[in-house]
């Protein structure tokens, strides 16, 4: 059985990465999809079956408003029925699934589960997509784990003295207590240190806004989780004694961390990262050098990850120790345990 939500958005992709005339294939929650982009380059979004000889229809190309088969030519609609095909009267041709999707912040969102719940108003707001003095930039990594392992990851910190040791880590992490609560649905942990040294990914930072490298700061990270697996992270530095995370913008580098966590199949996902930040919007080369940074520390998670889920299939009956700093991926679990349950109960009361 599978371990995640369908009745929810997910991102499927960024959306550089539909061209136009151009399909992409990607399996999400264990459904194959074809994306493409019409004639007025709307994103739409099918199964990626073509339903003459079950080849990818990704494999093919986009003309006018359908996906054209590269096998022999069919058509295939948005709407999952097939329009034409050479020398062939297609119109009892079985239909293939419409997938839900919706263009939105510079991603692509799908809901894998029923259609007629798919409700846009339910993605998630993401006000710093549409502020002009907030930068962004990120990428996505395929990870061949379960993607709750990454939720995990994301929600304990504590490991960047460790994984991240040249860039973001450093020991007042192991230190500093995290505090782990529930706040309206959203599970929320925080660590604050107050008068440390910035290492080396915040020096960068301090020195782009114009603050010195080499003064004690008061360091963040506020984890937030939200149903069904996306992880935004506060994070930020400030110089020591002005008030931490609520010091003056003047005084202090801080961004926010995002988080996409889409599963694949149950023991693979996709990973859409990036990094939002409130100063020096314009500056595109900043933001360049930001997005190499962060690739590099999340490439170094990447290991880890496949690694660890390579020991979980290994050793299926060993118990793991939940210790304090697990607290944020315990209750991110939860809430998605929660929700899948009550999905299965529903639908089995429908079909009672």
């Amino acid at each position: 059985m599978s371990h995640f939500i369908r009745n929810t958005w997910y991102v499927a992709a960024t959306s550089d990465e539909v061209k136009p005339n151009t399909p992409l294939g990607r399996t999400l929650c264990n459904i194959q999809i074809a994306f493409f982009r019409d004639s007025k380059q709307h994103i739409q979004a099918v199964e990626d079956f073509c339903p003459h000889r079950g080849a990818p229809l990704s494999l093919g190309y986009v003309e006018g408003d359908n996906l054209v088969c590269g096998y022999h030519g069919l058509q295939m609609g948005s709407n999952g029925k097939t329009q034409s095909m050479p020398s062939q009267r297609v119109e009892h041709f079985p239909c293939i699934k419409q997938i839900p999707v919706v263009e939105r912040y510079g991603f692509i969102w799908i809901w894998p589960g029923e259609h007629d719940k798919a409700d846009p108003s339910l993605i998630p707001e993401l006000t710093w997509a549409l502020d002009p003095k907030w930068a962004y930039g990120g990428g996505v990594y395929y990870i061949k784990c379960d993607y709750r392992l990454m939720i995990d990851n994301l929600m304990d910190l504590t490991h960047e003295t460790y994984v991240h040791a040249t860039s973001i880590g450093q020991k007042e992490i192991d230190e500093t207590p995290v505090k782990t609560t529930m706040e309206n649905g959203q599970v929320v942990t925080s660590r604050y240190m107050e008068s440390i040294l910035p290492p080396p990914f915040w020096q960068q930072a301090l020195a782009a806004n114009g603050l010195p490298t080499d003064q004690l700061v008061d360091r963040w990270q506020i984890c937030r989780f939200d149903l069904p697996s996306h992880v935004m992270i506060e994070v930020g530095v400030a110089m020591a004694g002005n008030g931490g995370y609520s010091a003056p913008d003047a005084l202090k580098a801080g961004s926010i961390v995002v988080d996409f966590i889409t599963p694949e199949t149950d023991g693979t996902m996709w990973y859409f990262w990036g990094m939002a930040r409130n100063f020096k919007a314009n500056d595109e080369q900043l933001t360049s050098a930001i997005r190499e940074g962060q690739g590099n520390i999340f490439a170094e998670d990447l290991e880890i990850l496949e690694r660890q889920q390579q020991n979980l299939d290994k050793f299926p009956d060993r118990q793991l120790l939940k210790l304090d700093i697990d607290a944020g991926g315990v209750q991110a679990r939860r809430l998605i345990q929660r929700a899948m349950k009550q999905e299965d109960t529903r639908v089995n009361k429908e079909t009672a």
